[in-house]
């Protein structure tokens, strides 16, 4: 059991069985805190390492994928999706490949332990798995603009379609490969605003999170509890 965590100062703890799965806005800063979460507890990151992954797998180019990860297709049934998928692979589009290829190596990395996921459907991939904490990250769209432009490098008249375009995309493909509604509360487990609480302060209540699932992993909590 979890029982405190010191604040990031660089130091690992390898302490926890919770799997983290970490949704975000654009702008909100979610890599930043899915690493610093990552180093903090000593398990494995998983972000764009999924492409790189994904195309050493199926022995394709990284740069295709790159062009496609978190990019919904229209052609693959939804009954595909979570199935068998053989005798379709060479056919199908890319954006399905990639997703299919990620959704392998997101389970087989659940079963090897604890490990901290940004975006891809994760949340939804592991839906059954009840180690898994889903978070979701969001801050006001003006600081995510603003964030584009001073931290990611994006022009600033452009900054602002950008970040509706890339919520956009990221909801079309949550949608169409979970048939859920990327962003509903009910989907996940936590949900901050990374500008109230800021990158380390998100962190932190993060980490909580998981001192307070796993003290009550498989117990019932008590009503004056809740």
């Amino acid at each position: 059991m979890l029982r405190s965590f010191p604040k990031w100062k660089g130091r690992r703890i390898s302490m926890t069985k919770t799997i983290v799965t970490i949704a975000r806005q654009y702008g909100s800063g979610g890599r930043l805190i899915g690493k610093k979460l990552a180093e903090t507890l000593g398990v494995p990151f998983y972000d764009k390492e999924l492409i790189a992954l994904a195309a050493k797998q199926s022995g394709m180019s990284e740069e295709v994928f790159a062009k496609a990860d978190e990019r919904a297709s229209s052609s693959l049934l939804y009954s595909l999706v979570m199935g068998s998928y053989t005798s379709v692979a060479n056919t199908m589009p890319i954006n399905d490949k990639l997703f299919l290829l990620q959704v392998n190596i997101i389970r087989d990395a659940a079963k090897r332990g604890p490990l901290v996921i940004v975006g891809r459907c994760a949340d939804y991939i592991l839906r059954d798995e009840p180690r898994c904490l889903r978070v979701f990250l969001q801050a006001p769209k003006e600081i995510r603009v603003r964030r584009a432009v001073e931290e990611y490098g994006v022009d600033a008249s452009k900054a602002n379609d950008i970040v509706t375009k890339t919520d956009k995309q990221r909801g079309n493909y949550y949608n169409f490969y979970s048939n859920r509604r990327w962003g509903d509360m009910q989907n996940y487990d936590l949900i901050l605003d990374t500008h109230m609480f800021g990158l380390q302060g998100s962190v932190d209540l993060i980490l909580k999170a998981i001192e307070e699932k796993e003290r009550t992993y498989g117990k019932v909590v008590p009503d004056d509890d809740l």
